[in-house]
């Protein structure tokens, strides 16, 4: 047992979460803010990051983080860290949704924008951030991927092929980073009312929720947030290479 194994408690770690200026992201951030935690929070564009962080007030800042850029990467985690004088914390959120099917021309295009968004970028991440996790007394990784890393919608290929990778990153980041105690998980949200969903027909969203989750409804991002949160409790320290839905029970349910 660690020093800190019973302590259930972030207050004090810092915390970088990618793709904070919105949905499960801003959830996320407000929420480990809210217990006390220094939050790095960042986004692709520096106006959505900085609205979250001064909604958070207290020792919250933004950086502007294009995930897909392996360069501002290196450089914003080095900022970071050096801000806070410490990194115990990423939560790998930044992600993006493109339907397509096999046969539409920008098929190839889309496929790569999955990848390098939704993939490439949690181990670049994890790559730049690891020399301060390694200091940390409370080192955790998060990948947020998806339940279409657990089984496929018509059409989303490219997606729940890059989401199935994030599943098989964190096993493998957890394997290799549990011999220096930095436990790797990953999140799987389900239907969550987020910036990718609000444009659906509230109907047909509805009706879906019905249809395939247990408990007939879409989720909140808060609900994800808090699932993060858990996982980082410096008292969760024995838990490493999950795959967790967060999704109402939509895996579970078979009819």
């Amino acid at each position: 047992m660690t020093a800190n194994s019973n302590r259930r408690s972030v207050a004090g770690l810092a915390v970088l979460v990618t793709g904070a200026g919105s949905g499960m992201g801003r959830a996320t951030a407000e929420l480990f803010a809210a217990e006390g935690a220094l939050v790095a929070v960042t986004d692709q564009t520096f106006e959505a990051a900085d609205a979250v962080a001064r909604g958070i007030g207290g020792l919250a800042r933004a950086w502007r983080l294009d995930v897909s850029d392996a360069a501002e990467i290196i450089a914003v985690s080095a900022a970071i860290a050096a801000h806070f004088g410490r990194l115990d914390v990423l939560v790998n959120n930044a992600g993006i949704a493109e339907f397509r099917s096999l046969g539409d021309p920008d098929y190839d295009e889309v496929w790569q924008r999955m990848l390098s968004v939704n993939l490439t970028a949690h181990q670049r991440m994890v790559r730049a951030v690891l020399p301060w996790l390694r200091r940390s007394p409370s080192p955790r990784i998060v990948n947020i991927a998806s339940t279409e890393a657990l089984g496929a919608t018509p059409g989303n290929s490219a997606y729940a092929a890059a989401k199935s990778g994030v599943a098989g990153l964190t096993r493998a980041l957890a394997v290799d980073l549990g011999r220096e105690g930095i436990p790797v998980n990953c999140i799987c949200p389900g239907p969550i009312e987020t910036g990718m969903t609000e444009a659906l027909d509230s109907a047909d969203k509805q009706l879906f929720a019905k249809r395939r989750t247990a408990l007939r409804r879409y989720g909140l991002p808060e609900e994800v947030a808090q699932m993060t949160l858990s996982l980082c409790l410096p008292a969760a320290s024995y838990i490493t290479g999950a795959v967790i839905p967060v999704d109402g029970g939509l895996v579970a349910r078979n009819a």
